[in-house]
């Protein structure tokens, strides 16, 4: 019974280890995606031309025109996306794709009213000759009743 036990905890030593979040690998590839995330410029398009967007009510968008179109329908205007720092979660694979989760503050004007939320981005990259650009992107709204934000 004793061999089993520490079976066991060696098992679930092994698991806990494994299902960390590499923080560490491509240090200049993931530098490169948090100052795209963070210091975005509106006029600069980071989108790849065959991107895929999720829309709030389950719409999906096969490029960012139609992501574009499905905003106006709605009559939703994003006045200013902002990362919170220290609220993103970076994986690189092969330096080349890049899956972040991050948090941040949205501005909306959602049929003439201003709207204040934050959002949990789920957003994939990939790096082509000129530089990094996202192939998919999904946002959820935090509630935060229910899962309060604490930020620095």
């Amino acid at each position: 019974m004793r061999k089993i036990s520490i079976l066991f905890v060696i098992i679930l030593c092994g698991y806990h280890a494994a299902a960390q979040i590499d923080t560490t690998s491509y240090a200049e590839q993931r530098q490169q995606i948090k100052d795209l995330i963070h210091h975005r410029k509106p006029d600069v398009p980071i989108d790849c031309s065959d991107l895929i967007a999720v829309g709030p009510k389950g719409d999906i968008s096969f490029s960012n025109q139609q992501w574009k179109g499905v905003q106006a329908k709605e009559k939703v205007v994003f006045k200013a996306v902002r990362p919170i720092p220290g609220h993103e979660f970076i994986r690189i694979y092969d330096g080349k794709t890049a899956v972040v989760n991050f948090l941040a503050d949205v501005q909306l004007l959602v049929d003439g009213r201003d709207v204040n939320i934050k959002v949990r981005r789920l957003e994939v990259f990939h790096k082509q000759t000129s530089g990094w650009c996202r192939v998919a992107g999904q946002g959820t709204e935090v509630d935060e009743k229910m899962f309060p934000v604490k930020t620095n």
